[in-house]
């Protein structure tokens, strides 16, 4: 055990005196019966070291999309209940046919649904949160076999309903089971690790050790898709270390952890792209702050995240920008045209084929100089829309530009 696992693994749960670990697999290593094998393999490998485990998965590869397309051939808008009774069938087919061929090996293993998991949720449907798990009954299981496979992504919601987690739900299952049992967590994907940025977008990437889990929140909610965005908030809050890995080699990965325990913090730690943005420009708006608000309040009572934001007031009243992602047009269109229904004078426009593309790093908190770095790396590169943290700098730029705004910016601040 290295002095990572060291920090990591120390002071948690055990049951009939072996240490609990759970594991996440995702849809990549899950695609196939052949990774579904080389998974069972890898579990096994860890039970025969001394451990007890708790295994969620992902639906099969591409299963949840092409279930959301049947769907769609189906019904223009399906109904949200019923869209989570269909996706919740894909993490229930991996998570059995693992628990099959952990058997196949001689491991004893159990593949549990949402019910029998006691895994409640509260909210509504596609968007359920986690509420709790019947610990006692999970433990249970556990002392009479070596691995409880659980179907990630999914809950029971008023004792009957079954709810999904949203997408990448599978991650927040796994983190949460983990806060629930006082156990560390590991998640795999096909990545070896946590990169500075996408190696699909800069092959040079490096990979990160260890990162903060205030880091890890940023790059996750700026578009890095190594973990999502709940799954960190939890760990967070209850202190839960997260080991990133790859299913299918042993390289060594990458720790989210409290920021104490990061010796050295680089200003920058990262640098993340979101796809498929949409910029919405409200003009000619009279300088009525109460129109502002009320467009906003529409906005989050229809559902939708909007995310960078800018409010411009001159001689011609006031203009507003904001960004949603490219499906959520249609709900945005209605949402600004409810709020200014009583209003008929002022333009709405709709711009596509933009990137937001964002740096990170807690050293920003005390650093000097980076946004002066940030524009000076973009200095040809045209952008429509910046927003700020104390850990982040976002740009929004039109997609052409994307690939160059990455190097540019990897190069100046060294990822």
């Amino acid at each position: 055990m290295n002095k990572l696992e060291e920090i990591a693994y120390k002071n948690y749960s055990r049951v009939n005196d072996f240490p609990v670990v759970v594991q996440k697999f995702g849809g990549s290593s899950v695609a196939d019966v052949e990774r579904i094998m080389n998974v069972a393999e890898k579990i096994r490998h860890r039970v025969n070291q001394g451990n007890r485990l708790v295994v969620v998965v992902s639906a099969m590869g591409k299963t949840t999309d092409n279930l959301i397309k049947l769907a769609k051939q189906v019904m223009d808008q399906p109904d949200a209940r019923e869209l989570d009774q269909l996706m919740a069938t894909g993490e229930q087919v991996s998570s059995a046919l693992l628990s099959m061929a952990l058997q196949s090996l001689k491991v004893k293993s159990k593949s549990l649904n949402a019910f029998q998991a006691g895994i409640e949720t509260v909210g509504k449907f596609s968007e359920g949160r986690i509420k709790c798990f019947d610990k006692k009954r999970l433990l249970s299981l556990l002392k009479i076999n070596e691995v409880l496979v659980i179907a990630g992504f999914q809950g029971i919601m008023n004792g009957y309903e079954l709810t999904t987690l949203g997408r990448g739900g599978s991650d927040t299952s796994a983190v949460a089971l983990a806060a629930a049992l006082n156990a560390p967590c590991e998640i795999y994907s096909d990545v070896a690790g946590i990169y500075t940025t996408d190696p699909k977008l800069y092959p040079a990437a490096k990979k990160a050790k260890m990162i903060s889990y205030d880091d890890m929140l940023e790059l996750a909610g700026s578009g890095a898709k190594v973990l999502h965005g709940r799954s960190v908030e939890v760990a967070k809050r209850f202190n839960i270390p997260i080991y990133c890995g790859s299913s299918f080699s042993d390289e060594e990965g990458s720790y989210v952890v409290n920021e104490d325990l990061i010796i050295e913090k680089n200003t920058v730690t990262g640098l993340s792209v979101m796809n498929n943005q949409l910029r919405f420009v409200i003009k000619k708006l009279p300088t009525d702050y109460s129109l502002v608000r009320g467009i906003f309040q529409t906005a989050a009572v229809a559902g939708l995240n909007v995310d960078m934001i800018s409010i411009i007031q001159d001689d011609d009243g006031i203009t507003i920008s904001f960004t949603v992602i490219d499906e959520k047009k249609k709900r945005a269109e209605s949402a600004v045209k409810k709020a200014l229904k009583e209003l008929a004078d002022y333009e709405l426009e709709c711009h596509s084929g933009y990137v937001k593309v964002s740096v990170v790093g807690v050293g920003m908190k005390s650093g000097v100089g980076v946004a002066s770095d940030f524009f000076n790396a973009l200095k040809n590169i045209p952008f429509k829309l910046v927003t700020t943290s104390e850990i982040k700098i976002s740009c929004l730029i039109e997609n052409e530009f994307k690939a160059a705004a990455v190097a540019a910016l990897v190069k100046k601040f060294k990822l």
